[in-house]
């Protein structure tokens, strides 16, 4: 999968999902871009945004777009709060579609 890292996800999650290939919206040339503008640029170019942004789901409108949203829920996005998640972030990259939001972590039900 390919894999765009959101802002406010840790960089050091990058290493943790190597065997997917994974790029930080720096490395993109997206920075500072709102959440509506980098789902746009992302589309064609990545399959999954990755992200800790628990709004993306009710402020974007997701049903129908070719990139998947994955949401991290989280204590914080501390890097230390972030790290047990990875293995559910990695299960879901396993099977997740376009146009599906998909959330793991301490407040996924």
């Amino acid at each position: 999968m390919r894999v765009l890292i959101d802002e406010c996800v840790p960089r050091k999650v990058k290493s943790s999902l190597s065997m997917h290939e994974c790029t930080t919206v720096q490395e993109a040339g997206f920075g500072g871009k709102q959440n509506g503008d980098l789902l746009a640029l992302a589309e064609g170019k990545f399959d999954v945004f990755l992200t800790v942004d628990k709004g993306i789901q009710y402020q974007q409108s997701l049903s129908g777009r070719p990139i998947a949203v994955l949401i991290i829920r989280a204590a914080s996005n501390d890097i230390d709060d972030i790290l047990p998640h990875v293995p559910d972030c990695i299960a879901a990259l396993d099977s997740i579609q376009p146009g599906r939001v998909v959330v793991v972590g301490t407040s996924a039900q």
